[in-house]
């Protein structure tokens, strides 16, 4: 089956090749994101013996190390994998070149949402990961930018009398859930979680987009730079509070699945309950 291709995978690693000199400077939020999904490991009880970090941008790989899990880190960019002291490894996120079984922990700290074929990649994922091995992931989910791509479509419209794609498209918290199940991995949870993030200007929140690498990357975007009166008409009409600072919060989705293993608890049968729910609600020995 043909996949669309919405993201030029080319300009994601452009982009990523510049950021890796200037990464440091949202740091704070990446970090912030990747404690909030490490803390689902305290969590488990188990042993993790080998780990993969995709796109974790320098924060995740140190953190997994920092609990003694062995970790291979990833990235589309030589230049970003060239930043991490331990293993890593230059590649392609779409394109999983790791055997069967590899892993028992695979993590993806906001490295999703660029990626074409999220449900083949995640089915990969399910691959490379040992029988009872845990997928973490965080990924950015709607209402992220939402202010922002409304301002650039109204400006663009007043001035071009059309709009053309400027920001990224990001699935809902509900889209992600179903991604697991289709994947096929046991016990998936996706919780909702949000990043609160106020810029003192507008001009805050583009400098952060680039520095991290986030700039547009959509393979049916407009060429060129973009006109210095459109972009100011834009930040002009993004919504500020009453102090005047632009609030831009960052909406994750926090995904775990593990890999299907017979130890796992299962589901009951219809019919193989001992306790009606009726009974139960009523609290009835």
């Amino acid at each position: 089956m043909d996949v669309p291709q919405i993201f030029d995978r080319h300009a994601v690693r452009l982009h990523r090749d510049r950021a890796a000199a200037t990464v440091g400077h949202v740091r704070p939020v990446l970090a912030e994101a990747a404690d909030r999904l490490l803390d689902r490991l305290d969590d488990v009880t188990r042993h993790f013996g080998a780990a993969l970090d995709i796109g974790g941008r320098g924060v995740v790989a140190p953190a997994l190390r920092a609990r003694h899990i062995p970790t291979v880190t990833t990235d589309l960019s030589w230049s970003m994998c060239a930043e991490d002291s331990g293993s890593a490894v230059c590649m392609d996120a779409e394109w999983l070149p790791f055997a069967p079984d590899s892993f028992d922990l695979v993590v993806a700290c906001l490295s999703l949402h660029w990626v074409n074929d999220l449900p083949g990649l995640l089915a990969q994922v399910r691959s490379i990961l040992a029988p009872d091995g845990l997928f973490l992931a965080c990924m950015p989910v709607l209402p992220t930018l939402a202010g922002l791509r409304r301002a650039l479509m109204d400006a663009e419209m007043a001035q071009r009398g059309g709009v053309s794609p400027r920001v990224s498209p990001f699935p809902g918290v509900r889209d992600c859930a179903g991604l697991l199940q289709r994947a096929g991995f046991a016990l998936p949870v996706v919780d909702a979680d949000v990043i609160h993030l106020s810029y003192r200007t507008p001009l805050g929140l583009l400098r952060d987009l680039r520095h991290g690498g986030e700039t547009n990357a959509l393979r049916e975007r407009t060429r060129g730079l973009t006109h210095p009166a459109l972009l100011a008409r834009a930040l002009e009409h993004l919504p500020v509070d009453e102090d005047g600072n632009l609030e831009q919060d960052l909406h994750m989705a926090v995904m775990t699945g593990w890999s299907p293993a017979p130890t796992q608890p299962q589901p009951l049968r219809p019919g193989q309950f001992s306790v009606s729910l009726e009974d139960a609600l009523r609290g009835t020995p």
